[in-house]
């Protein structure tokens, strides 16, 4: 595995105990709101594995809901946020599963605004690093570095499209993954990138035909 710096070693500034279990799923649950794109209204969370077993000796669940409110790891107020997210209107569910995930830090979402809904799953690795590994059935592997999702139709040169877009602009891509449901059916691109993307490339990126989605990760 390939270190950026010494915090991938030593973990994140974080309120404790774990950086698994305290930092990564605040992370998990901050890179969830980014890729709904707003704050639910309501979100049910089940955890798998450790996650079901410790989750509230180790903080997990109040980690969660911070990640959920826009906290980082080292706020303060993560001890609070399930009584910050009843304050502002956010309801939360809780449910521990039985069924043996690949990963034993798993979580997955189901964020909830009248009738939009996203499921989103996600995994912490150790030392505040994530994965998402499932966005709405996509099966991917998103770490939370600056990317991009595109949402669009399967069509044939969308996806030559797009990194042209990105070339034009001298975007370099790190990672880039593309999954589909079925031929012809809405599929997604998963595009990690070595620097952040400004504002007049994602709308560039909306405007394309078939697309239908852009989300902007965040660093």
């Amino acid at each position: 595995m390939k270190y950026r710096s010494a915090f991938d070693i030593i973990g994140p500034v974080m309120i404790g105990p774990s950086s698994s279990h305290t930092a990564g799923a605040a992370r998990i649950g901050r890179v969830a709101r980014t890729l709904f794109e707003k704050q639910p209204k309501k979100v049910i969370i089940s955890l798998y594995g450790s996650f079901a077993s410790t989750y509230k000796g180790h903080g997990t669940d109040l980690a969660l809901v911070a990640g959920l409110l826009d906290f980082d790891t080292f706020d303060e107020r993560i001890p609070n946020s399930l009584k910050i997210a009843m304050e502002q209107g956010m309801e939360v569910i809780f449910q521990t599963e039985s069924a043996v995930p690949d990963h034993p830090n798993t979580v997955k979402l189901l964020l909830i605004d009248g009738d939009y809904e996203m499921e989103i799953t996600g995994i912490s690795i150790g030392g505040g690093t994530i994965e998402i590994t499932e966005i709405n059935s996509f099966k991917l592997k998103l770490s939370g570095d600056p990317a991009i999702l595109v949402m669009h139709h399967d069509r044939f040169g969308v996806i030559s499209t797009v990194t042209s877009v990105l070339a034009k602009h001298e975007i370099n891509i790190g990672h880039m993954e593309v999954a589909r449901k079925e031929k012809g059916d809405m599929a997604i691109m998963v595009i990690e990138v070595d620097q952040k993307i400004d504002e007049k490339v994602i709308k560039e990126l909306k405007d394309l035909t078939h697309v239908k989605r852009v989300i902007r990760m965040v660093e």
